[in-house]
């Protein structure tokens, strides 16, 4: 039925329950994020976070079940195959997302102790006349190229250290970057 949020997954010939909640879905997406997890790693926290019959899923059957979870993580939508600039971070931005979904929703949604991955990004896409939606606008401009207008280009100085994406370095990087502070003085 078109009003019905999914809760189950289909896959092999059969119907698995999924952990649908949108912090099971975060988890996956801060995951993904991290640059010292392996894509094998995060394919693998993507399918224990969302089903919670991971081990019953027959071996054969791993890859659909991690393209369903795709799938259902990305709204049902497909993919375009198009590369779309960075323009968020769930780690980075979370204590801008949360107030502008709040926002939306007219509660905490992290008060519940319940709420479909699917109805929390319906808040999240309706996030309008926030700081985040502004942040958001000025990172799509810069990220496509486009002149920041004298306004935006003020908002942004004075909000750098919220409007730019920090760069995630992996442990060994970071390791590195000291061996050669030391060598630099």
């Amino acid at each position: 039925m078109i009003f019905d949020l999914p809760t189950s997954l289909e896959f092999g010939g059969k119907s698995w329950a999924i952990n649908s909640d949108f912090r099971d879905v975060l988890r996956t997406l801060t995951a993904f994020e991290d640059p010292d997890v392996s894509d094998q790693e995060k394919a693998y926290i993507c399918l224990h976070n969302t089903y919670p019959d991971l081990d019953d899923i027959p071996r054969e059957d791993l890859q659909a079940a991690f393209d369903a979870a795709i799938a259902f993580i990305d709204h049902g939508s497909a993919d375009d195959g198009r590369p779309s600039p960075r323009t968020m971070d769930w780690t980075q931005d979370a204590n801008l997302i949360f107030p502008a979904v709040n926002r939306v929703a007219g509660f905490e949604v992290r008060g519940v102790e319940y709420m479909h991955w699917w109805t929390f990004m319906g808040y999240f896409m309706e996030i309008r006349n926030t700081t985040y939606a502004t942040i958001l606008g000025l990172r799509g401009k810069k990220a496509r190229g486009k002149k920041l207008e004298k306004d935006e280009k003020e908002f942004w100085n004075h909000n750098r250290g919220l409007c730019e994406l920090k760069k995630r370095y992996t442990e060994e990087e970071l390791a590195e970057q000291e061996r050669l502070k030391a060598i630099l003085g």
